[in-house]
């Protein structure tokens, strides 16, 4: 038994699963909440999500699912939120229990529309959970290579280090490489940067920039981050460790990133409407945008390819030309 107590997924998705996978290996029990009984019912014909990860299979008798959030979060101790950001207010609208006491594990790389906050401030400012009992799960970590069993590296980031380090303890395995990190809202809103610079370096492929300029984008994405960081968090941090710089490489490079194929369709012409119906997953990094933006106007930091990416999605811009102003600034 870990001193993370009983441990409970809240979401259905493909990081979901992985992150299941992993804890249901070292438990040998979890909690599952999903919203839909039908994905329920064949999930457990099935012995594996029928969405999502098929290759992934999984011991039912060591899983209860369930469509009923409150019986979750009453019967469990640890609750590792694997939501969409844009649908996390929805889920929890039905939450008639309180978190206060609650261990709250954040794997959603994306901030709360509407109140403009990481997940970590939002349960702390919304629903009274104290930041000891908050954490983070995040670094470059494709969920498809993770439910592969490929060499990967996790940071875990929480105000209480020993709750980090026993979280930390449950998802480590033979390829799964784990870190503590005290610095949770840094890498949560680098979680959230992260993806909206994903965005940008699919509109440039998509307009044919070459793997020359990906790199130059890149390392100024970077320093952008950096600077915001800087701004509205100073702590101690090197922002060239996996969690703030390898997450943004991978998500910025890879094929498995959905942020990075969203705005490849954008730059191939695509409008941002007939991009997300044809993706039909959630590319985080178009509402995190918007966010970021709003948040910026407050803080004022020098952020140009965030500008760029709204002035793309929300004001209907031609990516080319202003992607061809971007590479101005860049050095």
């Amino acid at each position: 038994m870990n001193n993370c107590g009983k441990i409970a997924i809240i979401g259905g998705g493909s990081w979901a699963t992985a992150l299941a996978k992993l804890v249901v290996k070292h438990e040998h029990h979890i909690g599952w909440y999903m919203r839909r009984d039908d994905r329920i019912a064949e999930f457990k014909r099935l012995g594996h999500n029928p969405a999502y990860l098929q290759a992934a299979h999984f011991d039912i008798n060591e899983i209860e699912f369930s469509s009923d959030l409150n019986h979750i979060v009453c019967e469990y101790d640890t609750l590792v939120l694997v939501t969409p950001s844009p649908y996390l207010k929805n889920h929890l609208q039905k939450l008639t229990v309180p978190l206060h006491n609650k261990f709250i594990v954040s794997a959603i790389k994306g901030i709360v529309p509407d109140e403009n906050l990481v997940v970590s401030e939002y349960f702390h400012q919304v629903w009274n959970v104290p930041y000891e009992n908050i954490a983070c799960v995040s670094g470059p970590s494709h969920a498809e290579e993770v439910a592969l069993e490929r060499l990967s590296y996790l940071t875990i980031g929480c105000a209480d280090m020993e709750k980090a380090q026993a979280f930390a303890n449950v998802i480590s395995t033979e390829f799964i490489k784990t870190e503590t990190s005290m610095d949770i809202v840094g890498i949560e809103y680098a979680g959230v940067l992260k993806n909206v610079y994903a965005i940008a370096a699919g509109i440039c492929h998509g307009l044919k920039y070459g793997d020359n300029f990906q790199a130059v984008f890149l390392s100024n994405a970077i320093q952008e981050m950096n600077r915001f960081l800087t701004a509205v968090y100073p702590a101690q941090r090197n922002i060239s460790d996996s969690v703030y710089l390898g997450d943004l490489l991978v998500t910025g490079y890879s094929n498995f990133s959905r942020n990075r194929t969203f705005g490849m369709m954008i730059g191939k012409g695509y409008s941002v409407k007939s991009a997300q119906i044809e993706m039909e997953m959630i590319a985080e990094g178009y509402f995190g945008t918007k966010c970021m933006r709003e948040i910026n106007c407050h803080v004022g930091v020098n952020m140009p390819i965030l500008d760029a990416v709204y002035s793309i999605l929300y004001e209907h811009n031609t990516p080319q030309k202003v992607i061809q102003t971007l590479t101005d600034n860049f050095r």
